[in-house]
Formats: C-alpha cells, structure tokens, sequence
C-alpha cells in the first residue's frame, strides 16, 4: 500500500461521536466530534456515513473501522442491538460500505479497545489476554490463542455476572451484578447510601481513601467485586495479561494494586496473570478502530 494512504476511524458513543483521519502508523492526521444526531430516537446511521466521506475528500482512504456499543456481530457486521443508540438488527457494516464506498469493518466497542490494547498496548505480545475497561458500564474483550472471542456479539459482558446474589437491581434487570457494585455511577451511589452526603463519581470516592473509612469501604467493596468476576474469568478463559482500563482506572495503583493482590490471593491452580493498567486510555477506541480499517483495506 502506498504511503500516503489512510484509514478513517470512528468511535460511535450515545451522546457524540468521535471521527480520526488516520495514518499507517496509527497518527490521527485530523481529527471531528460531533453530537449524536438522532431521527426521533434513532441514532442517525447516515452522520456516521457524513464523518467518513469528510474525513477522506481529498485524500486515498483505503479502509474505515467502526467501534459501536451494544450487541455487535462483529463478523457480519451487524447491531443486534444498542439501546443508547436506538438501534435494533441494522447490518451497520453493509449500510456505511453502501454510502461511503469504502471497505469497512464494524467491532463493539471494547473489543475495538481491546484489539488496540492486544496489538500495540499494554497487552501486546500476549495470546492469551483480557481487557476489562471499568467506566459507566463494565465489559470485556477475551482473546484466547490470538482469536478475540465474540460469539455472535454476546461475548464479553462480565458487569452482568451476580457477584452479590441478592443486591441492588441492575439495569438489567438481575440482582447484584458487578456492575452495581464496581461501575463508575456505583461508588458515588454507594458511598450516598453510606453516608448521606453527594459525591460527584469514582474519582471523587478514591480523593477521599486516605482519610474517609465509608470511601475506603465502598472502594474495597468494589475490589472484591472487581476480583469475583475475574477470578471466574480467569478460571474460564487463563489469561496471562488483565489490563485494566476505563474511568475508573485513572485512580492508577489505588485501583490496580489492591486488585491485583485479591485476585492472586483467590487463584489455586490456575494461571496467575498480571494485572496492569491499560497503556492507551481514551485513545484505545480509535487506535482499534484504526487497525479494524487497516484490516478491512487488506480483505
């Protein structure tokens, strides 16, 4: 391929979307965000089409990849569903390839952050890893021997496992999931319940460990929840790198530390991974997106 050839990447999220011209060594060259702009309450497939087409006039786009929340089947590229999108069955990939003219590939959105994450971040070199981003949601992307697990879409959404049986609702609809204990909204949540005071977020409750004993027990409830999902998907699928990514993860070793600590206390005879932090934060959605048009260039 030549070398004045690009890729578009795009970071589909509910409330905007972020677009990145993108060059061979993974270099944004330009850069939009827009709003999410909706059609009632649909998200509009055609703004995603718009962000590509003016990201390449003017320049030999070979490829785009697409990182979208939600249900995703990856390999047909197909949104089974994404509720904070309005979307349910839109085969996204043949739509954006039929507007743009460009091969395409769509990923969820984890799994975008976790190939970026597997090829050249924190788990890099590793056949067998995890990536676990902790922010408003949990999820995860599993690769086992190379290959990135996705099962039609349903793969990867550890924040749904019960690890207090019994717990506040989720979401979801179940009880005690990790997400009620361990997602981003949970600690200001929980500390509220605590104590009675308001805390903004995670970040908020973590300023607080040094001197608050509620902070410091809502933090160690979430460690423990944090180490029960991985302790099971450690058992399942024996990786031997967890990188830990997401909002919460900017508390650094206040977060990454004691999990560590717990997990490995938990582990008998399975494999003891490290436990580390994820080496490209925000980035890590359009960096995947990025290698997914590089890939689509070369199908």
């Amino acid at each position: 391929m030549a070398a004045d050839q690009h890729v578009v990447a795009v970071d589909v999220g509910g409330t905007s979307i972020k677009a990145a011209l993108v060059d061979r060594d993974l270099r944004a060259v330009e850069t939009l965000r827009e709003p999410t702009r909706r059609i009632g309450e649909v998200a509009d497939v055609g703004q995603i089409a718009e962000l590509v087409n003016r990201l390449g006039a003017g320049h030999d786009v070979v490829g785009a990849g697409v990182a979208v929340p939600g249900v995703v089947d990856d390999d047909l590229g197909l949104v089974r569903t994404a509720v904070n999108l309005g979307w349910h069955d839109v085969p996204l990939r043949a739509e954006l390839e039929a507007a743009t003219s460009v091969p395409l590939l769509v990923r969820h959105d984890v799994r975008t952050g976790g190939l970026a994450e597997f090829t050249v971040g924190a788990g890099k070199g590793a056949p067998d890893a995890m990536f676990m981003p902790v922010g408003t949601g949990i999820a995860a992307a599993v690769q086992v021997d190379g290959s990135v697990l996705g099962a039609s879409g349903y793969a990867g959404e550890i924040g749904h496992l019960i690890v207090d049986p019994g717990g506040a609702t989720c979401g979801c609809g179940a009880r005690g999931c990790l997400e009620t204990l361990a997602a981003a909204p949970a600690f200001a949540r929980r500390y509220a319940e605590r104590t009675g005071r308001t805390i903004t977020d995670a970040a908020g409750v973590a300023g607080l460990l040094t001197t608050d004993p509620d902070a410091r027990a809502v933090w160690r409830d979430a460690i423990d929840a944090l180490a029960t999902a991985l302790q099971a998907a450690v058992t399942l699928f024996g990786p031997s790198i967890i990188v830990i990514g997401g909002g919460v993860a900017e508390a650094g070793e206040a977060l990454i530390a004691p999990l560590r600590e717990e997990l490995l206390n938990r582990l008998q005879f399975q494999r003891k991974p490290e436990v580390v932090r994820a080496a490209l934060g925000q980035d890590a959605g359009r960096v995947g997106a990025a290698l997914l048009g590089w890939q689509a260039a070369k199908s």
